[in-house]
């Protein structure tokens, strides 16, 4: 059956009055508080929250406008010693940091979703699949930077938490039916310490077609583009596909064009920020093009951990072995588990151990290895057994008749 707001969808709160009128019914409300955020991914630089919103058991529905409420002390003290409800929590935790609001505890319906080995882990799939509701979808991608917000987003914002309460109960008891609430509080609290991965001086070279990009000379021009691409969208707060593509980086970086009418006629300079700014485009160019040699960067580092598997089998045949062996251990616990077997271990940290594994291997040291890679208890108890009886099947010596 469709979804429809229960107390009707709430006027967007700007005025600093009514959201300490509701914050003092959130503190006297029940039971855990359903959040959300909505940022404008894709129009805007930035990752800013542009709204909030709230739904608790005796307090209802709220839309909270961060640019106009910019001091949340409130709400953040509202909020305090009270359980967070968010879907796919590592995508609103950041946002909501940065305006003062950090949960004490957490619940995140996708993950899980996730846990219990749900196929589709969508808030819209997860609500239909243990609510039999309806959610319907479609203002996620819109620009929610802009004012006013049209009474259709507004309602999609407020379904976002509507239910939120309800599919959190209905997970937790699925979970414990599971004997998985343990493992599942385990990681909603590893959850909790989620941080954005930070940004480095090498940045440049996760641009998407960058592998094209050989010479010395046209890797300055890559990284000067994406340079001046990203002080330009940080100071105007423009999303940097919106200003220039990365394919258009890549395009103007092999090619020999030389001068400003030239590289406004390249193919991925019609776009409406390669042409506004194709003045900025050019002089990046230009600044690359008058480098010394010894400037102009080389080939990435080496990363630090092992290469991409595809070339195991090539430089270590027995670690790939190792590998292979771990993913079938792997694959087949997590099938008894009832789980992806990504949330089992992360791919990294299989890796990791099967390239450079523990010079004595048996389930302590595996054990140690998993821990220092930050796994979680639970995981370390699934796994590390079958994992120390996969890495000794290739490394034993082979035994053969006489």
């Amino acid at each position: 059956m469709p979804l429809e707001p229960r107390d009707g969808v709430p006027s967007i709160m700007v005025d600093a009055d009514a959201l300490i009128a509701y914050c003092s019914d959130l503190a006297a409300g029940s039971g855990p508080v359903a959040i959300d955020a909505e940022r404008a991914s894709g129009y805007r630089y930035s990752q800013r929250a542009y709204l909030i919103q709230l739904r608790r058991s005796g307090a209802g529905t709220a839309l909270v406008d961060p640019i106009a409420l910019p001091d949340l002390t409130p709400l953040a003290r509202a909020l305090s010693g009270t359980e967070w409800i968010l879907h796919a929590a590592t995508q609103d935790l950041p946002c909501l940091a940065e305006v003062g609001l950090v949960p004490d505890r957490l619940f995140d319906t996708e993950l899980a979703g996730r846990l219990l080995g749900r196929e589709r882990v969508s808030l819209a799939a997860l609500v239909e699949s243990e609510l039999g509701l309806h959610l319907e979808k479609g203002h996620g991608a819109t620009d929610w930077s802009v004012r006013p917000l049209s009474p259709a987003q507004l309602r999609y914002a407020a379904l976002d938490v509507e239910v939120l309460v309800e599919l959190r109960d209905a997970l937790a008891a699925a979970l414990e039916e599971q004997g998985k609430t343990d493992l599942a509080l385990q990681e909603f609290v590893s959850q909790m310490s989620f941080r954005p991965r930070e940004r480095t001086e090498e940045e440049w070279r996760r641009m998407s077609g960058l592998h094209k990009v050989r010479k010395p000379r046209a890797r300055a021009i890559a990284r000067e583009l994406w340079r001046t691409r990203d002080d330009l969208a940080r100071e105007r707060d423009i999303a940097v596909g919106r200003l220039l593509p990365d394919a258009s980086i890549i395009v103007a970086a092999l090619s020999d064009v030389d001068s400003l009418q030239g590289l406004r006629e390249l193919a991925g300079f019609h776009g409406r920020g390669a042409q506004r700014f194709a003045k900025h485009w050019w002089a990046a160019i230009e600044r690359a093009r008058g480098l010394p040699d010894t400037e102009c960067p080389g080939p990435p580092p080496r990363a630090d951990g092992p290469p991409p598997p595809r070339a195991w089998a090539d430089r270590d045949p027995e670690a790939f072995a190792r590998l292979e062996s771990a993913r079938r251990v792997l694959a087949a616990t997590a099938e008894s588990m009832g789980m992806p077997v990504e949330n089992l271990l992360t791919p990294d940290t299989v890796r990791r151990l099967c390239w450079r594994p523990p010079a004595e291997i048996d389930v302590l040291t595996v054990s140690a290895a998993l821990e220092a890679a930050g796994s979680r208890p639970w995981q370390v108890t699934a796994t590390a057994g079958p994992l120390a009886q996969a890495l000794l099947s290739v490394d034993a010596p082979e035994v053969t008749d006489e």
